[in-house]
This record gives structure tokens, C-alpha cells and sequence, in this order.
């Protein structure tokens, strides 16, 4: 059983602008098995306590006004680690929505799951499946999982998509645009906040690592040093901080 921390209050979201909230903020959840490993303690045990960060964050950006939070849960390239800790990584969404749903419906937060969800176990598929189905009621923030989730295999997907609509006479090769592309990616259902505002990325890492590699092409990025154990309602807000501190062009100059 997880126990739920608290989240510390944070001084610097009292001076957030709260007009300027990123209506999506995507998350690279990374560091759970280095934070384990300075404690001395198991790869496991940091998995375990980043889902604790997890629950702290959602709600964190739920009150903060986030429309949209979308967390890198298993990529589709973490099938590489090994077989333990692979399968531990399977168990963790059965127990976290076991505990943490009520919460979620309390908190008026919606779950929703994108990735290649078909060939994840069958008791994995289900959690995520019933967490959908009981928070589908909720209108507030939706708690986005990318589970089993890679960004060119999405494109990929979506290309061939369109690949057979354009074969079947449905669509004319001149004709696909960007929006095109947009429906036929995994995002497609969150409409208007389909593509991250803000991307977060934990542990000290500066790359992407294969996430929503079409919907970030004018995503802020953020990158901190904080292990995703340690990352609080603080961070957050600094991370929100930063965002709002930036001039967001799209390619262009304003007056």
C-alpha cells in the first residue's frame, strides 16, 4: 500500500501569473533508479516512490488550473530493462489507480491512456481500462499515462493511417496537412491541448528520448536536476516559473 505524501505549500506559486498556467505540461519521469540507488536501496523502491510523486503532482497541477497532464509512464523502448524490474513496472498501474482513483475522482481529474496499450499484460490493460471507465464522468484535468508509448512508432502509426485512407479514395495525397496528422496521432482526443505548452524533464538529462516528437515542436522545455523522487510542488512551480518567464513567438515577432 502507497502512502500518500503531502505536498509542502510552495511560496513561488502564490507569484505564478495564474492567466499564464501552460494548459499542457508533459513530464519525463527519469531518475526513479538512480534516486533509489544513492539511498542504497533496490531500482524497485525508486519506482515505487516516484509513483508517490506521481499523486503529489497531479494534484499539484490539477489546483494549479493544468488542463492537461501527461506523464512518459513505459516507453516503448524500457522493454530493454531487465525482466524484474519490467514486470514490476507492469504492477505499478494496477496498484497505483487501485489507491489513487478515489482521489482522482474526488479531485475532478479525468484518466486517459495513449500508447500501444494491446500488448501490455492483460491485469495492466485492465487497471488502466477501469480507471478510464470510473473517471470518465470527471470535467476537470485529464491525467494523461503514455503507457507502452513511443514517439516515431506513433508517427509511424499515423502514417500508415493515412497511408490507407489515401488508398481506399477517403483522401487525396494533396490534401494532408498538419491538422491531418494531428488526428491521426494518439493525442488527438484531447482536441485543442493536443500539444504539450511546457515539456519537464527530470534528473539532469537533456534529451527527449523518442516522447511526442510531432506534438513538442514549439513545447518549452525544461530540464532540472531534481531525480523525479525528489520533485515537489517547488519544482513545479519553478518549472511553471520558467515558462512564464519566456517570450513563446510560434516562429514569429511580436510588436
Amino acid at each position: 500500500m502507497f502512502s500518500f505524501r503531502k505536498n509542502k505549500t510552495s511560496e513561488l506559486g502564490s507569484q505564478l501569473d495564474p492567466q499564464r498556467i501552460p494548459a499542457h505540461v508533459a513530464i519525463i519521469m527519469d531518475g526513479n533508479g538512480r534516486w533509489a540507488q544513492k539511498k542504497h536501496r533496490p531500482r524497485l523502491f525508486g519506482h515505487k516512490e516516484g509513483m508517490e510523486t506521481v499523486k503529489l503532482i497531479t494534484k499539484h497541477a490539477s489546483q494549479l488550473g493544468v488542463k492537461v497532464l501527461t506523464l512518459y509512464a513505459f516507453s516503448t523502448e524500457n522493454w530493454k530493462r531487465p525482466e524484474d524490474e519490467v514486470s514490476y513496472l507492469m504492477q505499478l498501474p494496477v496498484d497505483f489507480f487501485d489507491t489513487f482513483v478515489p482521489e482522482l475522482v474526488a479531485e475532478n481529474v479525468q484518466v486517459n491512456v495513449m500508447g500501444y496499450t494491446d500488448r501490455l499484460p492483460k491485469k495492466t490493460q485492465k487497471a488502466a481500462a477501469d480507471a478510464i471507465a470510473d473517471t470518465k464522468a470527471n470535467t476537470g484535468m485529464i491525467l494523461n499515462f503514455a503507457l507502452n508509448y513511443g514517439g516515431r512508432s506513433e508517427i509511424v502509426t499515423a502514417v500508415q493511417k493515412i497511408a490507407a485512407q489515401a488508398v481506399s479514395g477517403q483522401l487525396l495525397p494533396a490534401d494532408i496537412n498538419e491538422e491531418t496528422v494531428d488526428q491521426a496521432l494518439m493525442t488527438a482526443s484531447l482536441g485543442q491541448y493536443a500539444d504539450p505548452d511546457l515539456l519537464i524533464r527530470t534528473s539532469g538529462e537533456e534529451r527527449i528520448s523518442n516522447f511526442l516528437l510531432w506534438q513538442i515542436a514549439y513545447s518549452e522545455l525544461v530540464f532540472t536536476e531534481k531525480l523525479w523522487p525528489d520533485f515537489d510542488a517547488a519544482a513545479f512551480d519553478a518549472a511553471i516559473a520558467t515558462y512564464q518567464s519566456r517570450d513563446r513567438r510560434f516562429g514569429g515577432l511580436k510588436k
